[in-house]
C-alpha cells in the first residue's frame, strides 16, 4: 500500500537543543504509523518558509520542530505556495504559547503520538500588513522584554505587571509613548500606549490568559491596548489593575475584532510571533478566519 509522505522539518537549536535527543524516538513513531518521512534540518531564518515552499504540495502532511517562530515559518511557506497541509507541531522552544494553547505535550514522544493519533483542527491566524502570523502581534516596552518569565507568574496580566514593576525601576520617563489611532468595529480610539497586542492565543510568554471565553477558530482576534501612564501615580494605579486581572478602562483598552487599522504617528516596532515585525506607521490586522489545518489532541474542541 501507499504510505502517505510527511516532511520532518526541525530547528535542531530550539528549546536548548532538546530535540537531537529525541528525533530518533520520534522518527520510529512515525515510521511504525505507515509514514514515509523526508527530514530537513533548518540551516537560517526562514529556512523552514523557503523548503516548505519549494516543496509545493509534494507531501500529505508537514510536521515542524521547534519553538513557535518555527512553525510560523512553516505557516508562511504554505501560504506562498497556496496549499492546505495538515501540520503537526512538536513544540521545541521555551515558551510554546501556541502548542500549550491546543493542549500538545512538550514531550516529543507524546507529542509525536498526537501527530499519527490526533485529529486536523481548523484555527485562525493573522494578517499583518500582509504577512502572515500565527498567534500574537505585539508592540511597545513589554515586547522589548523575553517572554521567558517566571512560571510563578500565574497569568498574562500578572506577566505584564511584572514587567510594569521592571520599568518602574527604570523609570517611566525612559519608556517610549505611542500615540496611535485604532479602527475597530467602526470605534475610533485616539490615545497614546506603553504596549499593545492583538492575539489569537489562550497562553503567552507560558501564562494562561484570564480570559476564558476564547476561541482560536471563531473569526477573532483579542485586543489589549495599554494606556502610557501620565506620571508615577497613574503607573501605580495600573500595575493595581493588572494585578487585580481586571481589564480597568480606566487605564487600557480590551476588546474582540477580525479587523484592526492602526495608525500612528511615528515609525513603530512591532513583533510578530515573538519576533521581529519591522517598524511602521500603519497597521492592517485581519483575521483569517480558520486558515491552517493544526494536528491537535482529539479532546480539542
Amino acid at each position: 500500500m501507499n504510505r502517505k509522505k510527511v516532511l520532518f522539518v526541525y530547528n535542531a537549536h530550539a528549546g536548548q537543543e532538546r530535540i537531537r535527543f529525541a528525533l530518533v524516538d520520534v522518527l520510529d513513531i512515525f515510521e511504525k504509523a505507515g509514514y514515509e518521512v523526508t527530514v530537513h534540518p533548518t540551516q537560517a531564518r526562514d529556512d523552514a518558509t523557503r523548503f516548505v515552499k519549494e516543496s509545493d504540495g509534494k507531501y500529505d502532511m508537514i510536521v515542524c520542530s521547534g519553538g513557535d517562530g518555527t512553525l510560523d515559518e512553516v505557516v508562511k511557506g504554505m501560504d506562498e505556495c497556496n496549499k492546505k497541509i495538515p501540520i503537526g507541531y512538536l513544540p521545541a522552544g521555551s515558551t510554546n504559547d501556541f502548542g500549550r494553547t491546543l493542549g500538545i505535550p512538550s514531550e516529543f514522544s507524546k507529542a509525536a503520538q498526537v501527530v499519527v493519533s490526533g485529529k486536523p483542527f481548523s484555527c485562525d491566524i493573522g494578517s499583518f500588513n500582509g504577512n502572515t502570523f500565527i498567534y500574537i502581534a505585539a508592540f511597545g516596552a513589554l515586547t522589548e522584554v523575553s517572554y521567558e518569565t517566571s512560571q510563578k507568574v500565574k497569568n498574562i496580566f500578572g506577566h505584564m505587571a511584572y514587567v510594569i514593576e521592571g520599568i518602574k525601576s527604570v523609570g517611566l520617563g525612559n519608556i517610549k509613548p505611542y500615540s496611535m489611532s485604532i479602527v475597530a468595529n467602526n470605534q475610533l480610539i485616539k490615545d497614546t500606549f506603553i504596549y499593545g497586542m492583538v492575539s489569537n492565543t489562550m497562553s503567552i510568554g507560558g501564562v494562561k490568559y484570564p480570559d476564558k471565553g476564547i476561541k482560536l477558530d471563531d473569526g477573532e482576534f483579542e485586543a489589549l491596548f495599554i494606556k502610557y501612564p501620565d506620571d508615577p501615580v497613574e503607573l501605580n494605579s495600573l500595575l493595581s489593575s493588572l494585578m487585580a486581572q481586571d481589564p480597568d478602562p480606566e487605564h487600557m483598552y480590551y476588546f474582540r475584532a477580525s479587523e484592526i487599522h492602526i495608525k500612528a504617528d511615528q515609525p513603530t516596532p512591532w513583533t510578530l510571533d515573538g519576533e521581529n515585525g519591522g517598524f511602521h506607521t500603519e497597521a492592517i490586522i485581519r483575521n483569517l478566519p480558520r486558515q491552517v489545518d493544526i494536528i491537535a489532541p482529539v479532546s480539542m474542541k
